[in-house]
């Protein structure tokens, strides 16, 4: 699944989930800190986070991704039917053909293909639909999951969140994609209540002022 890159700037700091290499591990001495309470308490100046599990993991995008194979399902089993119908068309069209001169025959058949495409196109166009809106939950969860990962960021006094995929070497306690997928998931839920945002309205809006 493809997740856009998300930058939120709030009060000086960024979050980047980008492109950037980072080529070397964080000290032992600034990954972690041992509380009074025996809490372990991330502190480097780096994070990363797999963007792909952050979703897939989390409860709304388990619920997203089931609904989008569900009405995909649903939209397989409408294009199997549609194209039995059209085959049992063409088919009596074919069998009509000898009763027919050539010019009723070509205005049926003319009928018959203008059909075909226009229904290709109508199915075509839902099954596009189904992968922008899932495309358009992903960039919704991205953008609900900010303010959570920019906690964890100053928590860890970090200064930078990265793509896991985009790091060449680093110690596996500074991923924090585990720990922000719990805290997600106790603030958002399954983000039934969260309205997806049409990527043509989201466009138009003058961008937030600082």
């Amino acid at each position: 699944m493809r997740l856009r890159a998300l930058r939120i700037c709030k009060t000086g700091r960024a979050i980047t989930l980008g492109l950037s290499l980072f080529c070397g591990g964080v000290p032992a001495h600034l990954a972690a800190q041992e509380l009074s309470l025996g809490e372990q308490v991330l502190r480097s100046p780096l994070l990363t986070v797999d963007r792909d599990r952050l979703f897939s993991a989390s409860q709304f995008g388990q619920r997203m991704s089931r609904e989008v194979q569900e009405d995909g399902a649903a939209l397989e089993a409408e294009n199997r039917r549609i194209e039995a119908e059209l085959a049992s068309e063409e088919k009596d069209l074919t069998e009509q053909r000898p009763k027919m001169t050539p010019e009723e025959f070509r205005t049926l058949a003319d009928a018959f293909d203008a059909k075909v495409q226009r229904t290709r196109t109508e199915q075509a166009d839902k099954a596009r639909a189904l992968n922008e809106r899932l495309d358009r939950a992903q960039r919704q969860f991205l953008a609900t999951a900010g303010p959570v990962l920019e906690r964890m960021m100053q928590e860890a006094d970090a200064a930078v969140i990265m793509e896991q995929r985009n790091v060449f070497m680093s110690a596996n306690i500074i991923d924090i994609t585990d720990q922000a997928v719990t805290r997600i998931d106790a603030e958002i839920g399954d983000g039934a209540k969260i309205p997806l945002t049409n990527p043509a309205e989201s466009a138009t809006q003058p961008p937030a002022q600082e």
